[in-house]
């Protein structure tokens, strides 16, 4: 039996299952399903968990490469939440792209993890190094 870490087995086997260079989407509660993409749904309400909450449990578990980004997403949150959900990829690259462009990344990962997080744009595509 799992003491630590990561205890959900569904995301356990979607880590399990990402090799060099594949993305993983760290996705808002509101993010659109995607036909064909295995879907790990850990909402439980709004904001819980959030991304950033998500991203740090990763960490541990998936050595994260680079970080894909949506570009509005400094300009539509205040800087608080802004500030926290930034302090989750501390120390990660990250690329700032349109939100247009970084759903069309969307269909080449292996899975997406829904959260509960509200935060605007604070959909993240992680790739492993």
């Amino acid at each position: 039996m799992l003491r630590t870490g990561i205890l959900n087995p569904a995301l356990l086997s979607l880590l399990a299952r990402v090799r060099h260079t594949n993305t993983l989407v760290v996705a808002d509660r509101g993010f659109p399903s995607w036909p064909g993409l295995e879907t790990i749904d850990l909402s439980l309400v709004d904001d819980v968990p959030t991304v950033a909450q998500v991203l740090a449990a990763l960490r541990p578990n998936f050595v994260v490469g680079r970080v894909f980004a949506a570009a509005e997403l400094h300009g539509a949150n205040a800087p608080g939440p802004l500030a926290l959900h930034l302090a989750a990829l501390d120390g990660l690259p990250v690329t700032f792209e349109p939100h247009v462009e970084l759903k069309k990344r969307v269909p080449f990962a292996v899975g997406l993890i829904r959260t509960g997080d509200t935060t605007q744009y604070g959909n993240l595509i992680l790739e492993s190094a």
